[in-house]
C-alpha cells in the first residue's frame, strides 16, 4: 500500500484472487459462506467464552481466532473476517442486539426524521475493534490464503433497521420503499456513505477482497431491484474503487434470478456470487463470461451429505470451472452440518479420490 493510502494494483499470487481477476485456475479456489459457525466445536467454545454475540464480533483476539478456525482444519483459500452485516447499523446509532434463537433486534426506524445520522469520527471509533481484527489477520495471512472483508448491503441493512429484526416479506420496509421512493432514497444514501467507508477502512486495515451481501434482494421486482440494490452497489464499488483500487469486490444478491445478469453487467463487482437457485449453464452463458462467478451448493446438500452432495458439487466444478470460478455454497453453512461431510466436499473440491 502506498504512503497515500491507496493499494497499488500488482498481480495476485493467491488463487481466489487470480480468480477474481478472471483467471481459471484449478483446481478452483473454494471457501464456504459462514465457515466460522456453530458446526465447529472450536467456534462453540469459543463463542462460548465471548458472551454474547456482539462481544465476538467487537472483541478482535477472539473475532480473530473464529475467523482462522475454518482455515486451520481445512485449509481453505480465503479466510473472512468474523462480524455481522449489523455493525453498521450498531455503528450509526440504531443499537443492535441478539436474541438467542431469534435473531437480530433494532429499534425500528419510523420514518425520514430517524434516519441516523453519519458521524464519521465516532462511526469509525464504534468499529475499531473489527479493523484491529482485520489487521491482525492481514499480518497472520500475509503469506496464506486471501482476506476477505464484507459489509451488508444498503437494502437488506435497511430491511433490518425498518422492520426491526428478521422477517418473512420485510413489509414495513417494502411498504416504505414503495410509498415514499424519495424518503426511502435518503436512507439508502446514508447506508451508502456509511458502507463505503466501512469497506475502505476494511480494504486499508488489509482486506484484499470484499463481498457485498444483499440477503433481501430477492424479495424486489425487476425495476426496483435495480433503484435499491444495482445502484447502490454500483456507487459503493465506485467510491471503494477510487481510494482502493487494487481491491477485489463479490457481489452477492441473493434470489435476484435473472436479475443476476443486470447485477453482472452494471453493479461493477469482480465476482457474482450465485444462490442455489441460479442454473449453472445459465450461469456459464450469462455471467461468467463478465465476471468471476462463485457458488453454488445448497447449504442442505452439504448438511445432508453422501452421493447427492457428491454429484451436486461435481455438476457445478464441470459447469463452472472451465472458466474464473470460487466453489462456494449458495448461501451458509447451516449450523447442524457434520464435519465429515465438509471434509468430504473440500476433498472432492481439491480433485482428491
Amino acid at each position: 500500500m502506498s504512503s497515500t493510502g491507496k493499494r497499488e494494483e500488482t498481480t495476485p499470487n493467491k488463487s481466489l484472487l487470480r480468480a477474481l481477476c478472471r483467471e481459471s485456475v484449478k483446481p478452483p479456489p473454494f471457501w464456504l459462506m459462514r465457515q466460522a459457525g456453530r458446526y465447529l466445536p472450536e467456534y462453540r467454545a469459543t463463542r462460548a467464552k465471548a458472551g454474547g454475540f456482539l462481544d465476538l464480533c467487537y472483541t478482535p483476539e477472539l473475532a480473530i481466532e473464529v475467523s482462522l478456525q475454518p482455515y486451520r482444519r481445512f485449509a481453505t483459500d480465503a479466510v473472512i473476517l468474523f462480524s455481522d452485516i449489523l455493525v453498521v447499523a450498531d455503528a450509526l446509532g440504531r443499537k443492535v442486539s441478539f436474541v438467542e434463537g431469534e435473531g437480530p433486534r433494532l429499534d425500528p426506524l419510523e420514518d425520514v426524521a430517524s434516519i441516523p445520522r453519519f458521524e464519521p469520527d465516532r462511526f469509525h471509533a464504534h468499529l475499531e475493534p473489527v479493523y484491529e481484527a482485520v489487521r491482525g489477520l492481514a499480518k497472520t495471512l500475509a503469506d496464506g490464503p486471501a482476506l476477505i472483508g464484507f459489509a451488508g448491503a444498503p437494502w437488506t441493512v435497511a430491511c433490518y433497521m425498518v422492520d426491526g429484526g428478521g422477517s418473512r416479506d420485510f413489509g414495513r420496509t417494502k411498504g416504505w420503499a414503495f410509498e415514499d421512493p424519495e424518503g426511502f432514497a435518503q436512507l439508502i444514501e446514508r447506508l451508502i456513505e456509511a458502507t463505503a467507508e466501512y469497506l475502505i477502512a476494511q480494504a486499508r486495515a488489509g482486506a484484499e477482497a470484499l463481498q457485498l451481501f444483499d440477503s433481501w434482494a430477492g424479495l424486489l421486482p425487476p425495476d426496483d431491484f435495480a433503484r435499491w440494490c444495482i445502484a447502490p452497489a454500483k456507487e459503493i464499488v465506485r467510491r471503494v474503487k477510487d481510494v482502493v483500487p487494487g481491491v477485489l469486490m463479490i457481489g452477492f444478491p441473493r434470489g435476484a434470478g435473472l436479475s443476476y445478469e443486470r447485477y453482472g453487467a452494471e453493479a461493477g463487482v469482480d465476482g457474482i456470487a450465485i444462490d442455489p437457485t441460479v442454473p449453472c449453464p445459465w450461469a456459464a452463458a450469462a455471467l461468467q463470461p463478465h465476471a468471476a462467478l462463485q457458488g453454488n451448493l445448497d447449504p442442505y446438500r452439504l448438511l445432508v451429505g453422501g452421493a447427492g452432495m457428491e454429484d451436486a458439487a461435481r455438476s457445478i466444478l464441470e459447469t463452472l470451472g472451465g472458466g474464473p470460478f470460487i466453489f462456494n455454497l449458495g448461501h451458509g453453512i447451516l449450523p447442524a452440518t457434520p464435519l465429515e461431510n465438509v471434509e468430504r466436499l473440500v476433498a472432492l473440491v481439491r480433485g482428491q479420490p
